[in-house]
């Protein structure tokens, strides 16, 4: 499978992939899903024409888009192929990322004194800092402690995506590893989409892609996430399951540039989870 971003090909395959989730029935077209005694679909979720009606283009047009034929299109056209998707926030900034066709600079992953200060600052908090390639790049004591073992040399594999597809104790450590994975494999894609030249990035892509089928399942689903904020499960060996909070917070790399995601689990200070906190800090 090619997972590079070359050209306009990944415009293509994130608008394949998207038209195959969007149903006939959800865009009110559902007369002609079945029009026509004894005649069945063809292909999973809208036909090319029907998108192209939809969003008021031509079909020939459109089909130029998925083939890769056609660059750069205008800001109305990705709005009306948005609505007719029902693309969220960041599959919209997605399809804009891939319709410019630009390569962002590769983001600086190096922790300062500044930050490394801070990580330690928040020891009553688990957190851990991860690049755009989902490396675990530093983390404080707690953090360390509740992802795994990051602080024991060797007992896990630093980057997040290959630990969750490669190693069995990824499931043991998260409860909804489904959620866990595809939110990983979205993230990849977003900074694929915008480091396309990254050749560290498309190796780790191309490994996950050759050893993982869930992996590729879930890349072909055309899956796109943004680090954001709202509860998580984790299973620690010593403290049990424990339903934490957790934000996440963004340290740029230079000016205009994305650079590392803070993320920072928290739980009310009376709840069964914050003594589970203490405990495994002590």
């Amino acid at each position: 499978m090619d997972v590079s971003y070359d050209g306009q090909r990944a415009l293509g395959g994130f608008l394949r992939a998207r038209r195959g989730r969007v149903s006939p029935e959800q865009v009110g077209i559902k007369a002609l899903a079945g029009a026509g005694a004894g005649k069945r679909r063809r292909v999973r979720g809208l036909r090319r024409e029907e998108l192209a009606q939809l969003a008021g283009i031509s079909v020939d047009y459109y089909v130029r888009l998925e083939q890769g034929r056609a660059t750069q299109p205008s800001a109305e056209v990705l709005d009306a192929l948005a609505r007719v998707l029902g693309l969220d926030v960041a599959e919209r900034r997605h399809l804009d990322t891939l319709a410019a066709g630009r390569s962002e600079p590769v983001p600086d992953t190096r922790i300062g004194p500044g930050l490394r200060r801070a990580l330690d600052a928040m020891e009553r908090l688990p957190v851990f800092a991860t690049d755009h390639r989902l490396d675990v790049v530093a983390w404080n004591r707690l953090g360390g402690a509740l992802m795994g073992g990051l602080d024991v040399p060797g007992r896990r594999d630093p980057n997040n995506a290959r630990f969750l597809f490669l190693d069995p104790a990824a499931r043991d450590l998260h409860p909804d590893w489904e959620a866990r994975a595809a939110e990983a494999v979205g993230q990849l894609r977003v900074a694929a989409g915008r480091h396309p030249d990254d050749t560290r990035l498309a190796s780790l892509i191309g490994e996950l892609t050759a050893e993982s089928g869930e992996f590729r399942q879930i890349w072909n689903s055309g899956e796109v996430t943004m680090c954001a904020a709202g509860r998580k499960r984790v299973r620690h060996p010593a403290v049990g399951v424990l339903e934490l909070d957790f934000e996440t917070l963004h340290v740029p790399a230079a000016p205009g540039e994305s650079g590392l995601v803070l993320h920072v689990f928290s739980a009310a200070e009376d709840s069964p989870e914050a003594a589970a906190l203490r405990e495994l800090l002590a």
